[in-house]
């Protein structure tokens, strides 16, 4: 799923609020500064720190 580049430029990382870029293949938003991986459900990205992965 293609995330609208709109959305992706105003969110950020909720950890450092350094920008976030999007991985299609794992349909994740990839905080390389936090190290984290915020899952995208049902085209809604998550931006909980509990439910992100460690990178």
């Amino acid at each position: 799923m293609t995330i609208d580049p709109w959305l992706l430029s105003i969110l950020v990382c909720p950890v450092t609020r350094t920008p976030l870029r999007h991985d299609a293949a794992a349909d994740e938003l990839v905080s390389e500064a936090a190290g984290l991986a915020f899952p995208i459900c049902d085209g809604v990205p998550v931006l909980l720190v509990e439910a992100a992965r460690p990178l």
